[in-house]
């Protein structure tokens, strides 16, 4: 999908209106389409500093949020490819640890655009070719690399040599493209696995052993597991890892929520399975205070969307939109979090998402649902929010977008709210674009 992605730069937004008529948006995986668009402008991802590659169905963006500030903590320049971008598309790619520019995004969103007709690439397919074009041309001591879609049909996965593969949680998602079944989107996961790079994963139910030993065995690598040959916890307010190589104490990770105890340690698991790219234990230790990681449970500022607020408002912002995802974000909003008190809901999702599996372990925790559209994209109606709402004996109203619902609670009597807003990537995007808070 073209992500509607828009630039207040006019040459970077010149290029994105050609990306926008080159490729229309069909998603159809495969590595044939990159292949052939990075032969033609000298195949860049042969000439990439150490790749960490990181899949998974939640978390994979924390984890590589965790890697690199490993890294960087240790005085590494990394570069980092990630998707989607929340406001600029400038976001998807950083060099050596710094937003690219837009005049340095123009220059490589072109030298890929002039060489891509008749080879059909799709929107993340030019976006990755660029992204590796730029890695090739700026040294680093590291390129970490997340999987946009999948893994093994994944325009990332023409890398041939990563020093390391990691897979975050697994769950649900994007089934029309990965399978209906866990152990379907394990299999499209594990293909990430190559020849000699490490494979590291958290902790998956036993039926998903058979899948995980065979993409190692027929990589010929290892896989090192989460509670087989690694293990981490949270313990009297820290972390506990350990490995065959010793134990490592860190301070819990400043991103909320428990899950992301298990991101860290798969970073560190990660970081501790490869031997290419050294990093200090002190460095490691630091990494759960310097990572960050936008719309991921991100606690909001009082800024000029949240003005209408009291100002003692606790406002979250989660991109979540499986059954994985509410798991681990009502998991957050904890009875002792709440003070007896439930949660506003502003929630916008796209209509390929399963709302009733995404909303479930809510129940019981939400006072009201305020629906909100997804702008540009296909989303659900209020009428579904609506059903589930009817379900729980709890209000529910539609709104035309985020300042409206705003104003809606605000306009409640009593104290200040609790408000979650979730539900999708794009829609937090929209929100951190209308509050002022910029992912840099």
């Amino acid at each position: 999908m073209a992500d509607h992605a828009v630039s207040d730069d006019p040459a970077v937004q010149a290029q994105l209106d050609r990306l926008a008529t080159l490729s229309p948006g069909a998603d159809i995986l495969g590595l044939d389409r990159i292949a052939r668009l990075l032969d033609r402008i000298g195949n860049p991802h042969r000439a990439l500093p150490p790749v960490f590659h990181v899949a998974g169905t939640n978390g994979k963006g924390s984890t590589c949020a965790f890697l690199r500030a490993a890294l960087e903590a240790d005085g590494k320049t990394v570069h980092v490819f990630t998707s989607p971008h929340l406001v600029r598309f400038n976001e998807r790619i950083r060099i050596s640890g710094k937003l690219i520019s837009d005049e340095a995004l123009a220059h490589y969103l072109s030298r890929v655009l002039d060489v891509a007709e008749g080879i059909g690439a799709s929107f993340f397919e030019v976006t990755t070719a660029a992204a590796f074009l730029a890695f090739s041309e700026h040294p680093a001591d590291a390129c970490i690399v997340e999987v946009g879609l999948g893994g093994r049909l994944d325009a990332t996965n023409i890398i041939e040599k990563p020093v390391i593969c990691g897979i975050a949680q697994l769950g649900l998602d994007h089934q029309s493209f990965l399978g209906t079944t866990l152990r379907e989107i394990a299999a499209e996961k594990a293909g990430i696995a190559k020849p000699g790079a490490p494979l590291v994963t958290q902790r998956y139910a036993d039926a998903l052993f058979p899948v995980m030993l065979e993409a190692a065995a027929r990589n010929r690598t290892h896989w090192f597991a989460m509670g087989e040959s690694w293990d981490a916890a949270a313990y009297r307010d820290r972390l506990h890892y350990r490995d065959d190589q010793g134990r490592l104490d860190t301070p819990l990770p400043r991103l909320p929520g428990a899950h992301q105890i298990h991101n860290a340690a798969l970073a560190f698991a990660m970081l501790r399975h490869q031997n290419v790219v050294p990093v200090s234990e002190a460095a490691l230790k630091a990494a759960p205070l310097w990572a960050h990681w936008p719309a991921r449970l991100q606690r909001l500022d009082h800024g000029p969307l949240l003005a209408p607020l009291p100002k003692g408002t606790e406002a979250w912002l989660d991109g979540g939109h499986n059954a994985g995802a509410g798991e681990a974000i009502s998991a957050f909003f904890s009875s002792e979090r709440l003070e007896g008190h439930k949660l506003e809901l502003m929630i916008g999702m796209l209509s390929n998402k399963e709302l009733d599996a995404y909303l479930h372990p809510f129940a019981g925790r939400i006072a009201h649902i305020h629906a909100l559209p997804v702008p540009g994209h296909d989303h659900h109606p209020p009428e579904r929010f609506a059903a589930v709402a009817d379900r729980w004996g709890i209000a529910c109203t539609a709104h035309a977008g985020p300042e409206d619902a705003i104003a809606a609670v605000a306009a409640q009597p009593g104290r200040e709210p609790k408000l979650l807003i979730s539900g999708s990537l794009y829609l937090a995007g929209e929100i951190l674009r209308l509050n002022g808070q910029y992912p840099d």
